[in-house]
C-alpha cells in the first residue's frame, strides 16, 4: 500500500487491520438489461477477458476471473488460453473461434480510472483527555498540537465490468467498481469478480445463486 503515516494509535491500528480483512471493492454504479433473463451458466463455457496492453497483467487477471467463474458453476476459461494475440485483435477471428468452441458468455473487465484519495483520521475521541474541556482537552490539546492522527494516501482503481450473453450477443449486466489500494493483480481481480457475481445474483441474473 502507498501509505504515509506519522503516528497510529493502538486502537486505530486495530481498526485498520480489521478493515484490511474486509472487501475493499464497492460499486459506483451498476446496470442490468430489464429484459434479461437469469443466466444459466452451470457447466457452460464462459470466457474471462481483461483488456490490458501488458500480457503478464492480462494473463494473471484472466486466470483469476476464470477461477471465480468456475467457482460459480460455469466453466471459466481465460481468453489468452484460446485466443492468440493476433486473434484477440481481430473481431471476426475472435468471434468465429469462440463460437466454434461453444462459449455461452463473456465477462470483460477494463481499468477506466485511477485516483488518489487523502484521508485524515484524528485520534480516538473516547480517551480521557477528551471527556472534559477544562482540565482535560484544553491542556492536552495545546500540549500536543501537530501530534496524534495520521494522513493516508489511498490509491483508488476504477474498473468497468461487462457481462455478455454470447448466445444472444447481448450485454446483460454492467458496473463501475472502486477498489482501494489493490496490490497483486490476481487477488484484486479475484475479489472484484466475486463482488460482481454476488451483485449479479442479488439482481437476479445468476440462476441457482
Amino acid at each position: 500500500m502507498n501509505k504515509a503515516r506519522t503516528w497510529i494509535p493502538p486502537t486505530l491500528l486495530a481498526i485498520a487491520l480489521a478493515a484490511l480483512a474486509c472487501a475493499t471493492t464497492t460499486f459506483e454504479s451498476t446496470w442490468r438489461d430489464p429484459k434479461a433473463r437469469p443466466l444459466r451458466l452451470t457447466g457452460r463455457k464462459v470466457v474471462g477477458l481483461f483488456l490490458s496492453k501488458s500480457p503478464s497483467i492480462r494473463h494473471a487477471a484472466e486466470d483469476a476471473m476464470a477461477r471465480k467463474i468456475t467457482a460459480r458453476g460455469a466453466q471459466g476459461v481465460p481468453a489468452y488460453s484460446v485466443l492468440s494475440d493476433e486473434e484477440i485483435k481481430d473481431q471476426e477471428r475472435a468471434k468465429a473461434k469462440l463460437e466454434s468452441l461453444g462459449f455461452s458468455g463473456a465477462v470483460v473487465m477494463r481499468v477506466v480510472g485511477q485516483e488518489t484519495q487523502y484521508t485524515y483520521q484524528p485520534d480516538v475521541w473516547v480517551r480521557p483527555y477528551y471527556r472534559s474541556f477544562w482540565g482535560g482537552y484544553w491542556r492536552w490539546g495545546w500540549e500536543t498540537v501537530w501530534a496524534p492522527g495520521y494522513l493516508t494516501a489511498d490509491k483508488i482503481v476504477k474498473v468497468e465490468t461487462l457481462v455478455y450473453s454470447l448466445e444472444q450477443d447481448l450485454l446483460v449486466w454492467a458496473g463501475i467498481s472502486r477498489t482501494v489500494d489493490p496490490t497483486r493483480i490476481d487477488s484484486f481481480i479475484g475479489e472484484l469478480a466475486e463482488a460482481v457475481a454476488k451483485r449479479m445474483a442479488k439482481d437476479g441474473l445468476l440462476e441457482g445463486t
